[in-house]
């Protein structure tokens, strides 16, 4: 575990270790499942950034479920999300009548996870659960509560475990925070 890291011109220090990732995801792995045994849930992971959380999660929940992903691009200013949204690729699961559970990276602004939630929504799920495994309180611009939510943070950029700068540091398996804008 390295204390700072370099991601091409922006310099990064450790905020998170993986010990601390790995009991959180326990923590709220254990909750999912008391809450959704006998409920059947489809786990729809976010990509790109959700990959590592929910392999994690995945690893650890042992109640029936399936799993599958979408993939959706919030545009980014550098650093910053500019709260336009676009779906690259979609659910091609029927998910009318079931519960779904998300699983995303991160929900800064909240626009992100607010338009998919209406895209799914519109397909008629029983329940739709939200676990992110980063929340930016002071970031958000619209309202969105999450059901499981292993980390608030404060509004500072970050990288890995899944998260990116530039397409970089996702491999990181600690979560840094920026130093340097």
């Amino acid at each position: 575990m390295s204390e700072i890291v370099k991601i091409k011109d922006k310099t990064f220090k450790l905020s998170i270790t993986e010990k601390e990732i790995s009991h959180a995801i326990d923590r709220i792995a254990g909750r999912m499942n008391e809450d959704l045994d006998g409920k059947d849930p489809l786990f729809i992971a976010v990509l790109n950034g959700a990959f590592m959380f929910a392999s994690e999660i995945m690893k650890r929940v042992n109640i029936p479920s399936q799993i599958t992903f979408v993939r959706v691009q919030s545009y980014y200013d550098e650093i910053q999300t500019t709260g336009k949204y676009k779906e690259v690729f979609g659910l091609t699961e029927d998910i009318e009548n079931r519960t779904v559970v998300v699983l995303e990276d991160i929900i800064d602004s909240g626009f992100t996870i607010r338009n998919m939630l209406e895209l799914l929504q519109a397909k008629k799920p029983e329940k739709i659960k939200i676990a992110v495994l980063l929340l930016k309180p002071d970031a958000l611009q619209c309202e969105v509560k999450p059901d499981y939510v292993a980390f608030s943070i404060p509004n500072d950029f970050i990288v890995g475990y899944g998260l990116d700068y530039a397409g970089y540091g996702r491999n990181l398996k600690d979560i840094y925070s920026i130093v340097d804008e």
